[in-house]
């Protein structure tokens, strides 16, 4: 039985909230206007004051004041969807507001919405100063530094997106190959949409939330969305040593096992507080610092723990002082003499400024740490088991549930969805209406039974999609099975992608799609295109140097690939070469996938196709709005091929979600195309399916996710054969057909040929329960 969920047409929107909240804020809705016959903006603040989510934030006059300046006119009359976007707006502020840490990752998982254009100019500053320090030598962009934090500088700089590529390689080295980076003086509409599509989809595979910025967000220099990326970047950087394994004395701060697990499990941000009042402590104070914002206004902790980490420094005047701003300047002179003074003034620590504190505190923490080499503590922290394997798998599907845009923010699956609720989230966004939201619980969960009843939802709702399940209870996720969770998972992730490919093959008649169906898709796509190199199976061990993907990118769109840069794949270096070129590549086009180099290279079978999924949705989306396709015409000859630079113009074509709608927006892209019976250019991949002996086995498993059966419930609204518009690992927005690109003159530029664009045109897998698929 499926229960039937609150739909609104803006998948954007959509995606912001939980069936639950939509449930709750419709229930609100429906009683306002019941009431008048009509809701107006007016009528909110008394009932958003009442709200749960901000009853303790704000009053309804404040909430008068924070619509009043996003909106004219009071009187107007709303519908539900604007009920949520001025939602949206008040808890944007309150998130802001209170800097509080009661959903982790707060930075992480922070809305930017379009819908309140306001900016911080102390952070756009620290986040000049921070570019300027760590970019100075960079080839290219060192023409245009220093930037001044005084000016809009950065905000013109990033228009061609080559800038937040490089902050991304910063932040965490290699994950975008720059070869794949557009880096000319002057770069057209498409070179700029190509690189923002690149830096998106490369933002999310390091933990970025991107649900609601697009690639035109980028282009247009939008100084909110802008910073709220560089923020989330930065402290990604910032964090990215609070770990044991890059910073292995941290064990000093547990005392046993235990406790030396439960730290692994924390986010960055919770060990950087850990930190924080473990060396609080030794200073003798008493107070527990819980976050980075109202803690930490009146200065006093901060003086102490510079007194802690650098006694030479110390001036007891610091703590002597009653002007909590005057504290906070005595306390950025100590950092000073530290060379630790970054990021934060002394009235953004007064004023309570969560980024800019968390970042000041991470500043400090990679200065000066004060943790010692304990080695028998070390030695504790080696004695713990590491699967490489599970670990990246791990880290996939972590990255790949905090795009889908759910409400809460996943920093260690294996812990996470131990209570049943993300979960049930994640299952809500891949088949909207599934979820019986008044049998589940909400976290925080006291009762242990709760958690368990969350899970055994969990496994009847995998149950009635196929899932392979067998043996499987809720008290398995409860007790943090890993084996199990990531079985499920892959199951979750297969599901939605042969989903969404069903969804786009209109002639496929409802049949469901197949592992060999997309195998068969990329062979005769790559044939098509004049070249000779197959892959027998998603474990074929001929894919390790990465000369059949680039094939299959340059046949989907010719340009893509520069073959000058391409390896020849027969050295283990020239595999990671291409592993890396292929994977920027394929986020360049506009695919989100979150694998790595590795799993290219040792032919990991589930990464690989989740790789070949990805292409062959974006190219589906793609030609689905190309009537005039001629199915035996090659890419390069295709009379529609310059519809690539237009849908790649276009200012969400290639982003992998859809963006917000804005007051000073008059149109919204839907995440998938509206006309799912256009022909597909494609050879036909249901009746094309080779039979092979090294296809994947379908044999029932664990990690089984093929459908048994066409009847996988499906509760999407209105048409079930619709594209599915909720956001995935596939979800790469298709572009509007009869948009057209203007120059700066207003010309219409009509083609990428007509651009002078210099293109080239030139083990098997181990075998468990979690690689069967």
């Amino acid at each position: 039985m499926s229960f039937e969920g609150v739909h609104v047409s803006d998948p954007w929107l959509q995606s912001q909230f939980t069936q639950v909240e939509l449930r709750g804020l419709k229930s609100k809705f429906i009683s306002l206007r019941a009431k008048s016959g009509k809701v107006t903006l007016g009528d909110l603040p008394t009932v958003m004051a009442r709200l749960k989510a901000f009853n303790e934030t704000y009053t309804a006059e404040e909430i008068q004041g924070i619509l009043g300046e996003s909106y004219s006119d009071m009187a107007v009359e709303i519908d539900f969807e604007s009920f949520l976007r001025a939602y949206l707006v008040l808890r944007a502020q309150a998130t802001s507001k209170h800097g509080d840490t009661k959903m982790s990752a707060t930075f992480l998982n922070a809305a930017t919405t379009t819908l309140r254009h306001t900016i911080s100019e102390t952070e756009k500053s620290s986040y000049v100063v921070h570019i300027n320090s760590y970019l100075a030598d960079d080839k290219f962009l060192k023409k245009y530094l220093p930037l001044d934090p005084a000016t809009d500088s950065l905000f013109d700089l990033i228009k061609d997106g080559v800038l937040l590529c490089k902050l991304i390689n910063v932040a965490v080295p290699g994950t975008i190959d720059e070869r794949a980076i557009n880096t000319k003086t002057v770069l057209n509409p498409w070179e700029r949409n190509e690189n923002h599509t690149l830096c998106l989809n490369s933002a999310k595979a390091i933990g970025c939330t991107v649900v609601n910025i697009g690639a035109h967000d980028l282009v247009e220099g939008r100084p909110h969305l802008v910073l709220g990326l560089i923020s989330q970047i930065i402290k990604i950087q910032l964090l990215a040593d609070l770990n044991l394994k890059k910073t292995p004395q941290l064990v000093e701060l547990v005392d046993d096992t235990k406790d030396l697990e439960d730290l692994i499990s924390l986010p960055p941000e919770k060990i950087l507080l850990r930190w924080m009042n473990f060396q609080l402590g030794k200073a003798g104070f008493k107070k527990q610092i819980t976050n980075f914002s109202t803690d930490l206004k009146d200065g006093v902790a901060y003086a102490h723990l510079l007194n802690v980490l650098a006694p030479e420094h110390a001036s007891p005047s610091t703590l002597d002082t009653k002007d909590p701003h005057e504290r906070a300047e005595r306390v950025l002179e100590h950092a000073d003499r530290m060379n630790c003074k970054r990021y934060l003034t002394a009235k953004d620590i007064v004023e309570g400024s969560t980024n800019l504190n968390l970042a000041f505190v991470a500043h400090i923490f990679h200065h000066r740490n004060g943790l010692s080499m304990d080695l028998k503590k070390i030695n504790l922290a080696d004695m713990l088991p590491e699967d490489i394997e599970v670990s990246r798998q791990e880290r996939c599907f972590r990255f790949w549930i905090n795009s889908l845009g759910i409400n809460t923010y996943v920093n260690n699956v294996f812990d996470d969805v131990r209570n049943g609720w993300v979960l049930l989230e994640v299952l809500d966004k891949v088949s909207p209406g599934v979820v019986n939201w008044k049998h589940a619980t909400k976290p925080p969960i006291k009762m242990p039974f709760k958690k368990v009843e969350n899970c055994n939802q969990v496994i009847r709702i995998g149950k009635e999609l196929n899932f392979s399940l067998v043996g499987v209870a809720g008290n398995d996720f409860v007790a943090g099975n890993k084996k199990l969770i990531l079985a499920f998972l892959w199951q979750l992730m297969r599901f939605n992608i042969l989903k969404l490919l069903k969804n786009l093959r209109s002639h496929s008649q409802g049949k469901e799609m197949t592992d060999s169906d997309i195998l068969s898709w990329a062979n005769n796509k790559v044939k098509s295109s004049g070249k000779t190199s197959q892959m027998d199976s998603f474990r074929d061990k001929k894919l390790s140097n990465g000369i059949f993907f680039l094939e299959l990118l340059s046949a989907v769109k010719p340009r893509v690939v520069n073959w000058k840069v391409v390896a020849d794949g027969d050295t283990e270096e020239d595999k990671r070469l291409n592993a890396t070129y292929i994977i920027s590549v394929a986020r360049k086009l506009g695919c989100s996938i979150y694998l790595l180099p590795e799993d290219i290279m040792e032919v990991n079978q589930k990464m690989i196709l989740t790789l070949t999924a990805s292409i062959m949705y974006w190219s589906l989306q793609r030609q689905a709005t190309e009537p005039d396709s001629s199915p035996s015409a090659s890419p390069s000859a295709s009379p529609s091929a310059s519809y690539a630079c237009l849908s790649a113009a276009n200012s969400s074509a290639l982003t992998s979600d859809a963006s917000p709608s804005t007051p000073d927006v008059s149109t919204s892209v839907p995440d998938s195309p509206s006309t799912p019976d256009a022909p597909d250019a494609s050879p036909s991949i249901v009746d094309a399916s080779p039979s092979t002996p090294d296809a994947p086995d379908a044999s029932p498993s664990i990690v089984d996710a093929s459908p048994s059966t066409p009847d996988a419930p499906d509760t999407s609204p209105s048409n079930p054969d619709a594209p599915d518009a909720s956001p995935s690992i596939l979800d790469a927005s298709p572009s509007n057909p009869d948009a057209s690109v203007k120059d700066e003159d207003n010309n219409t530029l009509l083609s990428e040929e007509e651009l002078d664009l210099k293109v080239s045109s030139s083990q098997d897998e181990r075998e468990d329960t979690l690689s069967d698929a």
